[in-house]
């Protein structure tokens, strides 16, 4: 007889990359025959689902996941939520409750890079701890079997300890996570793990969300945009008053005019797209703030690529169109290559203040797509339509069987007429 089989779920919000999940699917079965039983076949399933992704307490993530596991006849599930979660003002990184077979991974809690190598740590070791148990005993016995291995074999696993959840790299020596087994009065809850630091755990929060949102995935939207400016800018390139002007700047004022551009260019896509994230009273204050610090740091990380890319192509115009020669007759003093360099540079600065600012991005889905707020939004529709057309079902099947009943009645009245 061949061995029998463990289903694992892996249950993703709208918006996670499928490219991960599809990822994770096709290798944790070897992984996880090597890691936590290899006396079944293990069988992995990826889904989305908008109900784990729609609320900040834990609890609830872990119960609807529970749900999903039993609905979908499942023997362990693990939900990869990219919603900050918090327990007393500390990070919640992962949490586990063994009896339910169920477990949760915030996805932004586990910092920025390398990010396949600590979900998939991090699912191993959540299913080791639903699988053998979380007592100081069941880990120490987990530990020897994990240890009893061939550490030849996936010798790329860094973690081989039963009770980490990922493996030690540098971020997790600069903010470490910490395990605890919650007490027995709270319910749902076998193992939690922490970032005890509120500083450290701001700083892998920020860096995570910021991921979680894909500022290269919005670049793309600001292809008008660089249109506009660059357009703008080559028409400035023809007049000696922009290579007088970039003759003149210090540094100090050039790397000003940069920043002031870019910071501009981010004030402008918020305000434009409606970006910021207002109080909302069912929201904690301090979840409105790290999403709008993320809008902005994501926003500032694809503007600077921005900037980037429309530096070089002045660069390049200003090589084509200005002859060294006319720049010698306009300028004073030595005139050399450099000046392009610095003419490139105010030209880039001025055309995305001039030109860019008051331009729509080309896509807007895709800029509010890569912010969290929208996403939740979009995740709360998405539910609350699938219980209208739950509800509307539920009152068809309703009216449906008062009919038959109904028609019934009519029959056997019509038979005692008769």
């Amino acid at each position: 007889m061949g061995a029998s089989t463990k289903k694992l779920g892996l249950i993703a919000p709208p918006g996670y990359p499928k490219e991960l999940g599809e990822r994770l699917e096709q290798e944790l079965p070897e992984w996880l025959s090597y890691y936590v039983d290899d006396e079944f076949n293990w069988d992995v399933e990826y889904v989305i689902n908008a109900l784990t992704g729609v609320t900040e307490d834990s609890i609830e993530v872990l119960n609807a996941t529970m749900d999903k596991k039993e609905e979908e006849n499942w023997d362990f599930s693990v939900c990869i939520t990219d919603l900050p979660l918090f327990n007393n003002e500390r990070l919640i990184v992962a949490e586990g409750y063994e009896e339910g077979h169920v477990a949760l991974i915030s996805l932004p809690s586990l910092g920025s890079t390398p990010m396949v190598k600590r979900v998939r740590e991090s699912i191993l070791q959540l299913v080791n701890e639903m699988y053998y148990g979380s007592s100081d005993e069941e880990r120490e016995e987990a530990e020897e079997r994990i240890q009893s291995k061939d550490h030849e074999d996936h010798h790329e696993l860094k973690n081989k300890n039963s009770t980490s959840l990922v493996g030690k790299r540098a971020f997790e020596r600069l903010s470490p996570i910490r395990r605890e087994t919650p007490d027995e009065e709270e319910a749902n809850v076998d193992v939690r793990f922490l970032v005890n630091s509120r500083g450290s755990g701001a700083l892998r929060l920020i860096t995570g969300m910021v991921r979680a949102n894909r500022p290269w995935a919005m670049f793309p939207a600001f292809m008008k945009v660089i249109v506009i400016a660059f357009t703008t800018g080559a028409y400035a390139l023809v007049f000696p008053t922009l290579w007088q002007l970039a003759n003149n700047y210090d540094v100090w004022r050039m790397f000003m005019l940069s920043v002031v551009s870019i910071l501009a260019m981010v004030g402008w896509v918020v305000v434009a797209h409606n970006l910021w994230e207002k109080p909302n009273p069912d929201r904690a204050d301090i979840i409105r703030k790290f999403y709008n610090t993320a809008t902005l740091l994501t926003l500032f990380i694809t503007v600077c690529l921005y900037y980037t890319l429309l530096f070089i192509l002045f660069s390049l115009a200003v090589i084509m169109i200005i002859p060294i020669g006319m720049l010698e007759s306009q300028l004073s003093g030595a005139v050399g290559y450099s000046h392009y360099f610095f003419i490139a540079w105010t030209a880039t600065s001025i055309s995305t203040i001039i030109g860019a600012l008051g331009s729509v991005l080309e896509n807007e889905e895709v800029v509010l797509s890569s912010t969290y707020g929208y996403r939740q939004r979009q995740r709360y529709k998405q539910i609350k339509q699938a219980k209208e057309e739950k509800q509307e079902a539920e009152e068809e099947k309703k009216e449906a069987a008062e009919e038959k009943k109904e028609a019934a009645q009519e029959k056997k009245h019509a038979q005692k007429v008769s």
